[in-house]
């Protein structure tokens, strides 16, 4: 008589198996013969195929992400990405007096890498910039935008405004430059400068530029006019009389690379440091002048236009020949508007003990015998495709397109907000790398969502598998002309990476299947070793 692997008889002895498993951050290991009574358990493991195909991205929204790519980057695999910005500004007050003779001395656009300070056995400490792609310096412009950004979609009210990685097919004005830099790189140091009234101090790494143009910022800001503006009253008025800047990257001339950084523009601003006729006296009898600060800060609608190399066709010819029902025998990741694979779990058959039969069939008649203890995909990085070990992406995520969201191993995880790089390393491994620092392998752990599968009925649906420079950047960005989503983390990451597939023709050893560790009743005739 067939017996079932029913609740009572998952007993404590199940338990403390599923804890070993739980918080062990290694490779199945086999422990039934060190737990007294295992022996009426195996612990035995099977492989699922998976199906796996290409998906290039259509144009992503790139509006209220939580920091910038600014710069132009060039992948060994994917060619050039060039990110540019466009931002609206406000004031940190309205109607402002800037007193008797006002004058601009200087105008600074003053915006923060992602930084952290580092102390050496000495205790000196020092800045590292961490979110620095490329070395070699680059153009960068930035102009007065003439475009307005409004805040609501004209079609429909009740949804805010939309913003889209091709610009939404904006032309931006390139004929007022108010900052330039002609060999534009990230620096680790500290910026020597004087952001108050009260003198110079050091500040963390940051773009840091000076205007080409003193007069725009007098006349913008009525600087020494005592007349009352309504363009200068309140934010609406004035988002529509200065509708912000346009940050424009590009090579230098003759060169074949570039770099590109994230920008923190929630503590980036403008500095105006402007004097005006004090109320003392000098021996000549003149106003003594007083230094004072106004400042605009990166307040409002701001976004990101990636432009890739149309040149290279990697992504565009990988879409194009994707094969749906067999799977890809490569996988081309990358971010921003780039591509990921859509991974289908369960697709195909599945030979047990000399019969073929459907392999989500059979998984789901496991309902009531097997007691789940590790469930993973490992991903092979292609080694022959040319990547270059240090412009591969350190996170990949699984993410489920029909309800937005990451699985929910991804939520059992512990976060690390401090440190991206390490944060839910277990339900998703930081890239494996060789002796030499090539990348080898990405796994991601899916024992609850497949639980959840097999004993909750919930429904095996498709997933997403993109990069991410932060994993814990999880908010769900649309894509153009798509019901699909990807996470605001893959939006910002300019990497990318090749993948082999799910496809019959990958070696076993490289290809991606779903690896299944469970414990089951050894009397059962279908628990088998």
């Amino acid at each position: 008589m067939k017996k079932t692997f029913k609740a009572l008889k998952i007993t404590s002895t199940l338990l403390f198996i599923t804890i070993a498993f739980i918080g062990c951050d290694k490779d199945f290991t086999n422990i039934d013969s060190d737990i007294k009574g295992s022996e009426n358990f195996n612990t035995p493991s099977i492989r699922f195929p998976v199906l796996t195909y290409n998906q290039k991205l259509n144009p992503v929204q790139t509006n209220n992400l939580s920091s910038n790519l600014l710069g132009v980057y060039k992948d060994p695999i994917y060619g050039f990405t060039t990110a540019n910005v466009v931002t609206q500004v406000l004031p940190n007050g309205y109607n402002p007096d800037f007193g008797t003779n006002a004058a601009i001395d200087s105008v600074m656009l003053i915006i923060p890498y992602h930084s952290k300070k580092e102390f050496d056995a000495s205790g000196e400490s020092e800045y590292k910039i961490d979110s620095l792609f490329g070395d070699v310096p680059i153009k960068l412009e930035v102009f007065k935008n003439n475009y307005f950004l409004r805040d609501l979609n004209p079609e429909n009210i009740e949804e805010f405004q939309k913003y889209y990685s091709n610009g939404n097919g904006i032309t931006f004005d390139e004929s007022t430059l108010l900052f330039k830099d002609e060999q534009f790189i990230a620096s680790d140091d500290e910026i020597d400068t004087d952001l108050s009234e009260e003198g110079e101090e050091l500040i963390a790494p940051s773009l840091y530029l000076n205007t080409t143009d003193i007069a725009f910022w007098e006349d913008l800001l009525k600087v020494g006019d005592t007349l009352t503006h309504p363009e200068l009253s309140n934010s609406n008025n004035f988002k529509d009389y200065f509708r912000g800047l346009y940050f424009k990257t590009s090579l230098i001339d003759g060169a074949d690379f570039g770099n590109m950084t994230l920008l923190d523009f929630s503590k980036a601003k403008i500095q105006v440091k402007y004097t005006t006729d004090g109320t003392e006296i000098d021996d000549e009898g003149n106003p003594i002048r007083v230094p004072k600060v106004f400042n605009l800060n990166f307040i409002g609608n701001r976004f990101n236009i990636f432009k890739n190399d149309q040149t290279n066709t990697v992504i565009a010819d990988a879409d194009a020949s994707a094969n749906t029902t067999d799977g890809d025998e490569k996988l081309y990741l990358k971010g921003g508007e780039g591509s990921m694979a859509i991974i289908d779990l369960f697709k195909g058959n599945i030979t047990v003990n000399g019969v073929e039969q459907d392999a989500y069939e059979y998984f789901k008649s496991k309902k009531d015998k097997w007691l789940i203890n590790e469930a993973n995909i490992v991903f092979h990085v292609d080694q022959t495709a040319g990547l270059n070990k240090d412009f591969q992406p350190e996170r990949v995520i699984l993410y489920d397109l029909k309800n937005d969201a990451a699985l929910v191993d991804y939520y059992m995880d512990v976060a690390d907000v401090n440190n991206p790089r390490s944060s839910k390393s277990f339900h998703s491994t930081v890239l494996e790398r060789d002796s030499d620092g090539n990348g080898v392998k990405y796994k991601v752990r899916m024992t609850e969502h497949l639980n959840n599968i097999l004993l909750k009925d919930s429904t095996n649906l498709k997933l997403g598998l993109m990069v991410t420079t932060n994993i814990n950047e999880l908010f769900n960005y649309s894509i153009l002309d798509s019901e699909e989503k990807i996470t605001s983390g893959s939006v910002m990451s300019p990497k990318g990476t090749v993948l082999h597939g799910g496809n019959i023709n990958v070696a076993e050893n490289k290809r991606i299947q779903l690896e299944v560790f469970y414990s089951c009743i050894k009397e059962d005739g279908d628990c088998t070793e």
